[in-house]
């Protein structure tokens, strides 16, 4: 069957020779079926973290590194809550820069669990860079900080922040009273003095880190968790890290920098994002929340799928089906979880199950979890759908076996007659998979609906659980004799 499938989608191919094509559609036939190359992968990256006491400049500096504006900054202390790692590179070294909310002694609340954050990071840094405030000089919590540092026994480079001009040089030299050598002046705001710094960070930095874990052959999937605000992201990767990674409260809105974390789930090694709360418009957010907002989208570019959480305890929201379409237009695979659901007795599960039936209509192939972030119940169940989704997201199809089933899908349901013409499918190939994409050439407009029928069937035959589907039309004239 399979060579006859072959043999019906040469004779097809051969047959749009006699169609106007153009050079796209040369290209996309040529490269129907030619395998995906693999990403190279990369051994651990040396560790630098960044610390310090609260509006210093820590994210101001680490954008400063990076060369774009990726952490989220504000003129108001607190704004960075998390530890956030970024792949950067310095004079042709690449390391991961770890940002950290500012460290503060005797904190309560939030900003204690942020503390305990910058710790944490201290620990797991090859390196630290310790950045103080020129201007204001060493204060009473720097010199914690310095305590906290030397315990550490990890290698400082101190950085004297706001140093604006040659004039404010001599507020640096301050700061040598701290006892961790050399001041290095440096201007976040304006990058005067960055690349001295760094060429001193580079020299005490080892050329592969002595904490963090080679990754394994293949590489771990990437996985986004989103949703609206306060729902319950940071608890769930907290419950699968089973530790606090990120800072959980009670307050919408407290996660503001993707959080990317290296996590055993399954037995195997996930990167999970943790992401800010998707907002009702981002054009209403504002500050830190906006940008927020904007990083949240990046992240879910960067993620092969996404875990949209959403809350069984209240109706599915405007904004949940916001979040959900947001994942689909950006093409990456979905798995639906369902917090709080151990808290549901039998009748509200049914009737919520029959809720989202309802509101989901549009997107049944997606695989839903159920699951309680805070005693991680059911977390586990996570590894089978997402399996599940990123196996449909790289799926395949031969171009024989697509036209077979396009020819017997067409001769038992043609496509309607619309205006006295009927349109025909002559050829159809798979351009792309992550997200699976397919061309169908034809000698008329194809409807919406017959499209979405196409997709309904190709779910039917080939599965397909869990990844969004584009397929895209180019009608073709007959070449004139």
């Amino acid at each position: 069957m399979p060579a006859d499938d072959e043999q019906r989608a040469a004779a097809l191919r051969a047959g749009l020779e006699g169609y106007v094509l153009d050079e796209d559609d040369a290209a996309l036939l040529a490269a129907a079926d030619e395998p995906a190359e693999a990403e190279a992968q990369q051994g651990p990256l040396p560790v630098l973290a960044v610390v310090g006491r609260p509006n210093v400049g820590k994210s101001t500096f680490v954008n400063r590194v990076l060369g774009r504006r990726e952490a989220v900054v504000q003129d108001v202390p607190g704004v960075t809550r998390d530890r956030v790692s970024y792949p950067a590179e310095w004079a042709g070294r690449r390391f991961m820069l770890v940002d950290t909310g500012g460290w503060e002694h005797d904190a309560a609340g939030m900003h204690a669990r942020v503390a305990d954050q910058a710790e944490i990071a201290i620990a797991m840094a090859d390196a630290v860079m310790f950045i103080v405030d020129a201007t204001v000089g060493p204060t009473s919590t720097d010199e914690q900080v310095v305590r906290l540092l030397r315990k550490s026994g990890k290698p400082v480079v101190l950085v004297a922040n706001k140093v604006d001009s040659q004039m404010q040089e001599a507020d640096a030299s301050a700061l040598w009273s701290l006892g961790l050598g050399q001041p290095w002046p440096v201007s976040a705001l304006h990058g005067r003095g960055s690349g001295d710094v760094l060429d001193a960070a580079m020299a005490v930095l080892p050329e592969v880190s002595t904490v963090a874990s080679p990754l394994p052959e293949g590489g771990p999937r990437r996985v986004a968790l989103v949703g609206r605000p306060n729902v319950g992201k940071s608890s769930l990767l907290n419950a699968i890290a089973g530790q606090d990674r990120v800072v959980v409260d009670d307050v919408a809105g407290t996660t503001r920098d993707p959080v990317d974390e290296l996590v055993l789930l399954g037995d195997r090694p996930w990167w999970f994002v943790d992401t800010a709360g998707i907002r009702r418009r981002v054009h209403q957010t504002k500050g830190a929340d906006f940008y927020a907002s904007l990083r949240t989208q990046a992240a879910l570019e960067k993620a092969e799928v996404a875990v949209v959480l959403l809350d069984s305890s209240v109706p599915l929201t405007e904004q949940d089906t916001r979040v959900i379409q947001q994942v689909v237009d950006a093409g990456r695979a979905l798995v639906l979880a369902y917090n709080k659901w151990d808290l549901m007795d039998e009748d509200k599960r049914f009737l919520l199950e029959r809720s989202v039936d309802k509101d989901l209509v549009q997107i049944q192939w997606a695989p839903r979890v159920n699951v309680s972030a805070k005693t991680r119940w059911h977390v586990d169940r996570l590894v089978k759908a997402l399996d599940t989704s990123l196996e449909s997201w790289d799926k395949r199809i031969s171009t024989g076996r697509l036209n077979a089933f396009l020819g017997e899908l067409t001769a038992a349901n043609p496509h309607p007659v619309r205006g006295g013409k009927q349109p025909r499918i002559l050829f159809a190939t798979q351009a792309d998979n992550r997200p699976p994409r397919f061309v169908i050439f034809a000698t008329g407009f194809i409807e919406h609906g017959y499209r979405r029928f196409i997709e309904r069937k190709l779910r039917e035959a080939f599965g397909f659980a869990g990844t969004p589907i584009e397929i895209s039309v180019r009608v073709r004239e007959k070449r004139r004799r």
